[in-house]
């Protein structure tokens, strides 16, 4: 089913992901060319949830490669189940060789991991190749025939195709400069930390019960954290951690209590240097201004 930029707004909306215009425009045009979307930002901006919230409203299956350094081919795409083999070759000894090996690298042997998994979906899903940044170029080159093609090789059975084109998210935080190959095969969207109005609107979709005032003073407070020179800028989920915090202690409105206020901080301020920083003092000056 084809959407409209205004209807991926609002299902992802439904789905509890406040989308601007440029991120609902980016992944139109990943459905209308289908082309991979690389997503760049500062941790916690909200990328991975984009591709959750992606396959919520398409009603379709989640696959994620979660990148780190030394990813490799057999990780990431597949391997050969090589106790069932060796019993298979155990089980017909004396057999034709030929025939045992033709069996043994027969697809029932085939361990597929999350990049042939998207590709072996009837339904197309969505692909999450999550922080790019931390595989190495290596990687990032075994990735272009996927990601230009949706097909891989599989030495002993040959090109498989997509049997449906998955959605892919790729996202990187941009610590690494990802290759010009990799660029060139993705639509690009730059995601950065909410502002402070679609912050409250996050709040409202994401955490049931809380009412606009105290959602307004969250966002408030987080606008004003992260004017503050933090080692750790808090994300969107600290955001909604705090929030989900202060709406279960019974908080109605910080002005009124800001020791609470506070003290859930824990929940925000991720680092020794962080909370020494934000004082008691430095808390009641930020919850004056928002309350």
């Amino acid at each position: 089913m084809a959407f409209t930029r205004d209807d991926i707004a609002a299902r992802l909306e439904g789905a509890g992901y406040i989308a601007d215009r440029d991120l609902a425009t980016a992944l139109l045009l990943m459905d209308m060319l289908r082309r991979p979307l690389l997503i760049e930002g500062e941790a916690g901006v909200g990328k991975t949830e984009v591709a959750k919230a992606l396959a919520d409203i398409h009603a379709t299956n989640l696959i994620r490669l979660q990148c780190y350094e030394g990813l490799d081919q057999a990780a990431a795409l597949y391997e050969w189940n090589y106790q069932r083999q060796l019993l298979a070759i155990k089980a017909r000894e004396g057999g034709d060789p030929e025939a045992i090996e033709a069996e043994i690298f027969s697809e029932r042997f085939l361990l597929a991991r999350p990049l042939l998994a998207a590709i072996r979906q009837d339904i197309a899903p969505v692909l999450l190749i999550d922080e790019i940044y931390r595989a190495d170029e290596e990687f990032e080159a075994f990735l272009l025939e996927l990601l230009s093609d949706f097909q891989v090789s599989v030495p002993e059975l040959g090109t498989i195709a997509a049997r449906a084109i998955p959605r892919v998210v790729l996202t990187s935080n941009g610590t690494r400069e990802l290759s010009d190959a990799l660029r060139r095969r993705c639509l690009y969207h730059h995601l950065e930390y909410p502002t402070q109005e679609r912050e409250l609107r996050i709040i409202l979709a994401r955490v049931p019960g809380i009412s606009i005032a105290l959602a307004r003073q969250v966002a408030g407070m987080i606008a004003a954290l992260r004017r503050e020179e933090l080692a750790k800028i808090p994300g969107v989920a600290e955001t909604l951690d705090w929030a989900r915090a202060l709406l279960g202690l019974g908080v109605t409105d910080i002005g009124e209590d800001p020791v609470s206020a506070y003290d859930t901080l824990t929940c925000v301020l991720k680092t020794q240097e962080d909370r020494a920083r934000i004082s008691r003092e430095v808390t009641d000056r930020m919850v004056a201004q928002v309350a």
